[in-house]
């Protein structure tokens, strides 16, 4: 049953209709079916609640057998008609492409060697939906962009919104697409069946033509210039990361604020480059700037200041390793230098390859500037401190050969040479320390002399007579012979005994000490006379005399430390 205003009749008006409770389905029914690839119309269907005579009505698959139905009988049997099945044309068309081959040319703008290029492609049509697409095969190496050119879609044919078409593809035509004009050559088999089929007669086809680019890049023109004899590439090989460095002065006294500066030249010979670096100075006042000239070939003339830039065509010659010599002035891009040195490896190489020029460095002026005089309050080194820095700093001392030769000692007997009568009794040790080069001498004490003995000088280096205090020479083991007279300060020691330890140290050293001092050792104590050897029961007598005397030194200040300690509790 119903529940609608019909069935208890009532108005079809807002509050006289009721819905029906026992309804379980909401969705809207289907009105259309596809036959055929067709939409048509459903026909509805019997069901609960509809009137029973649409339920006797025939399908209509039921009244076409009728009507159509004939028979056997009267007519005989006759053969069935069949209907073709309906194919759309996205399904029929899938997959099939027609392929043209085509070119189009690029004018070349600023080249005297070429005026344009060929540059072929190929159109590809989709006869699924008519679209196009335009690919430029890639050529490696050919510094083009190349590939899809214009991506898939339907081409417009002119400005009234017309697309182009499969029947106005042919061959031996332009296409014009976007401003460019591709002349159509080509095609694939497939595309001829096809125009063929469709009764569209195709051109002939035309060779594609050559680029003359390509050609020319085939057939290379001959090139009479003539090859350098140079070989760059053995030159990489064999001089690559070699360097000569020189060092030299800039003389910059010309410039506000300037003077001489310290730099380095640095000639790489893999390339000829040069390159100038500045070389920082403390307290200079100057910007830490490190390089001066970058790494470049300089030619050796060069243009007036209005040109900015020169090309390697100008350039007549650039400079070469036989253009730097040490000791002369050098030019380089207007500035003078000063070459006073140079390192090994250079000294080597020029040794080699260039024996007729000669490597002699020189001296140049302290860059230190204006050293006050020593006053004679410290050491020489110590003193120095103070005018290299504000808060002066201790000089740095060898340690490693202080360790080696720690209570290392040399000891000699002298006595004053001098007139002086009251001298003559007097006997002094001459102790020379190897760890700092320091020299210390003690008096033996006289009976009855009336002078009192003791340590005569401190340990310090004494320089010899005769030089200068800013540049002094200090006494060493090789000055120290028997019967050699040492100045120390005015006081002159006559040197006539010495420790056998001392003759043992000097022949173990013997490259750095002089013949004449060894023999006037080996003369005055008679040791090792025969082989000029010393024998093992010496040496270890030596070296056994020489651990006693450091043990005893060592247990001497322990004891005065001791005493000391003691002295200062009370």
């Amino acid at each position: 049953m119903s529940w609608n205003s019909n069935s208890h009749g009532l108005p079809f008006l807002p509050g006289y209709t009721f819905p029906d409770v026992t309804k379980s389905t909401f969705s809207r029914p289907q009105t259309l079916e596809y036959k055929n690839g067709h939409a048509l119309p459903r026909r509805p269907t019997v069901g609960i609640g509809q009137d029973p005579l649409l339920s006797e009505l025939l399908s209509q698959q039921e009244m076409n057998e009728f009507v159509f139905e004939t028979s056997d009988v009267t007519y005989g049997p006759c053969a069935q008609s069949l209907t073709e099945e309906f194919i759309p044309p996205y399904v029929n068309l899938d997959k099939k492409v027609l392929h043209f081959y085509a070119y189009f040319k690029e004018n070349i703008l600023y080249s005297p060697q070429e005026v344009y290029r060929i540059r072929p492609v190929d159109i590809y049509y989709y006869l699924e939906n008519d679209s196009m697409c335009i690919v430029e095969p890639v050529v490696e190496n050919s510094g083009l962009p190349q590939g899809k050119r214009i991506k898939r879609q339907r081409l417009p044919k002119n400005e009234y919104g017309a697309c182009y078409q499969w029947k106005d593809l042919n061959l031996g035509m332009d296409l014009e697409v976007y401003g460019y004009k591709y002349r159509i050559v080509q095609c694939d088999a497939f595309t001829k069946e096809f125009m063929k089929n469709e009764g569209i007669l195709l051109n002939d086809p035309e060779p594609m033509p050559v680029d003359p680019y390509s050609k020319r890049r085939e057939n290379p023109q001959p090139c009479y210039t003539t090859p350098s004899e140079f070989d760059r590439k053995y030159q990489f090989l064999t001089m690559d990361r070699k360097v000569l460095r020189f060092h030299a002065l800039w003389d910059d006294a010309d410039s506000l604020y300037g003077g001489t500066r310290p730099v380095t030249i640095q000639y790489y010979l893999v390339d000829d480059t040069v390159e100038i670096r500045a070389v920082h100075e403390p307290n200079s006042g100057r910007d830490p700037v490190c390089v001066l000239v970058r790494r470049q070939k300089l030619p050796k003339k060069i243009k007036p200041n209005c040109v900015l830039e020169t090309s390697p065509e100008e350039v007549d010659e650039y400079f070469s390793p036989k253009d730097f010599q040490v000791g002369q002035n050098l030019r380089l891009l207007g500035h003078l230098f000063l070459l006073y040195d140079c390192d090994g490896f250079t000294m080597e190489y020029y040794q080699r390859n260039y024996p007729e020029i000669e490597m002699k460095p020189i001296d140049v002026p302290d860059r230190l500037g204006e050293v006050p005089p020593y006053n004679g309050f410290g050491s020489l080194e110590d003193s120095l401190q103070n005018c290299l820095s504000l808060i002066p700093k201790p000089p740095k001392k060898d340690v490693l050969r202080m360790l080696e030769n720690n209570h290392k000692e040399l000891r000699y007997s002298a006595r004053l040479n001098n007139n002086n009568p009251d001298d003559k009794g007097r006997h002094f040790i001459l102790s020379y320390f190897l760890s700092d080069d320091t020299i210390s001498i003690f008096e033996r004490p006289a009976r009855n002399s009336g002078i009192i003995a003791g340590k005569f000088l401190k340990k310090m280096r004494v320089p010899k007579p005769g030089t200068t205090v800013d540049k002094p020479e200090f006494y060493s083991p090789a000055d120290f012979a028997i019967g050699a007279t040492v100045d120390v300060f005015g006081h002159r020691f006559l040197l006539f005994d010495a420790d056998e330890y001392v003759l043992a140290y000097l022949e173990s050293n013997s490259s750095q000490i002089p013949h004449q001092t060894i023999e006037s050792l080996r003369q005055k104590l008679g040791v090792g006379a025969a082989n000029n050897q010393p024998t093992d029961q010496n040496v270890a007598t030596i070296l056994f005399s020489t651990t006693s005397r450091s043990l005893f030194l060592y247990f001497r200040v322990g004891f005065l430390f001791y005493f000391e300690m003691i002295n200062c509790s009370n």
